[in-house]
């Protein structure tokens, strides 16, 4: 993702569109002209862009603990000093606020490895991807209306204490996509691949078995 890592600022404006174009630059770039994406939280955002945009480069969807509406007024607002908290004291804040309310309770009392993958994503921002990243999502179009026209096989992932976007919401989105199902991990909050990877991995490779 443009902002993170190694990964060039560019000079566009950012937006959850522009991330669906530049995967795409990416899928053309190593010859790939199909694949199985599998979108976590923000990436379920630009995997639906993906959907709406470029639907002949998606095999099948993996849509994981996140949502289809569009930010409401208070998301929005919180978008907004999140962003100006990573200008002032920079990403690695913006993880520390929010990992209390992403993990599960269990995951924050007994791994502490994840506390810390966690606070290492966030330092591979730079504050303008951050700043970009919260900007694009609190403007990103809603997707409810797209779910019943999505045609390949999907399959929904959320974890059991998922808290920003809960399994009731998971579930109504499988059931709003044609023939997907939904995958509830125990144990997990909104980073189940991280919180629970056996059971999560599990899940994946029966889906990934499935198509084959």
């Amino acid at each position: 993702m443009r902002g993170v890592g190694e990964s060039d600022l560019g000079a566009e404006e950012y937006s959850i569109g522009r991330y669906a174009d530049d995967l795409v630059a990416v899928l053309d770039a190593v010859g790939v002209g199909q694949a199985v994406v599998c979108g976590l939280s923000m990436g379920g955002y630009i995997l639906f862009e993906l959907l709406r945009r470029y639907p002949e480069r998606v095999r099948a969807a993996v849509l994981c603990d996140t949502r289809p509406q569009a930010d409401a007024a208070e998301a929005r607002r919180n978008r907004d000093e999140l962003a100006a908290l990573a200008v002032e004291r920079g990403p690695e804040a913006v993880a520390e606020r929010l990992l209390p309310g992403l993990l599960a309770p269990a995951t924050l009392a007994d791994q502490p490895e994840v506390m810390t993958q966690c606070r290492e994503m966030a330092r591979r921002y730079s504050v303008p991807g951050m700043v970009g990243a919260l900007r694009a999502m609190r403007e990103r179009p809603d997707s409810t209306q797209l779910l019943g026209t999505i045609r390949v096989p999907t399959l929904i992932v959320v974890g059991a204490e998922d808290r920003p976007t809960p399994p009731p919401l998971a579930q109504g989105m499988a059931e709003a996509i044609p023939g997907a199902r939904c995958a509830v991990i125990p144990g997990a909050g909104h980073v189940a691949p991280l919180e629970q990877p056996l059971a999560t991995s599990r899940v994946l490779a029966d889906f990934l078995d499935a198509l084959s």
